[in-house]
């Protein structure tokens, strides 16, 4: 047995976290014929899948801060944007509770093609910085992914989640339209 120190940017926890983290991004660049039921259905699976993907990355001290980089551009960020919030239509919109704001109980609105969006350049950053397949790539883009987990695409996916099941299942529980009861 030998004492060679693991190397914790290869271990399940991330390399799980970077399938599905391309496994999100693949589908909103392929996307755009979609039905907005499909991409919610989509959304709806995913989103809880990588939130707990993200509770599992491990802290990583790293070594060499100057190999982090950023990839996704605004015009990319855009392209997702317009095409979800274009799908989403009148849906888009939901409110929140924004506890960045000290003492904030009023609800805001959010953007629900804006947060995916968000999140979506948080993964495509983290994908691309990874499969650069250096030890410090990995490292910047494992400690990078956690910590925005914990200040930015985690809380969006907190919010995100409600309002997805709630569009996919708002009429579940009505009964059909010839038991309903009339009130006159």
């Amino acid at each position: 047995m030998t004492n060679v120190p693991e190397d914790i940017t290869l271990t399940k926890p991330v390399l799980e976290t970077v399938t599905i983290a391309q496994e999100f991004c693949n589908y909103l660049e392929t996307c755009e014929a979609n039905s907005t039921k499909g991409i919610m259905e989509f959304m709806h699976r995913i989103l809880p899948l990588l939130y707990l993907k993200g509770t599992f990355l491990p802290k990583v001290e790293v070594e060499y801060p100057e190999a982090n980089e950023r990839f996704v551009t605004q015009e990319q960020w855009e392209n997702i944007f317009t095409m979800l919030r274009d799908k989403f239509g009148n849906d888009d919109e939901y409110w929140i509770i924004n506890t960045d704001l000290l003492n904030e109980n009023e609800p805001a609105k959010a953007s629900m093609a804006e947060n995916i969006a968000d999140i979506y350049q948080d993964m495509k950053d983290f994908v691309l910085l990874f499969k650069k397949n250096t030890h410090a790539s990995r490292q910047n883009a494992t400690a990078e992914c956690s910590l925005l987990f914990k200040t930015h695409w985690g809380f969006s996916i907190g919010n995100l989640i409600p309002k997805i099941h709630y569009f996919l299942y708002e009429n579940v529980g009505d009964p059909p339209p010839f038991e309903q009861t009339l009130d006159y």
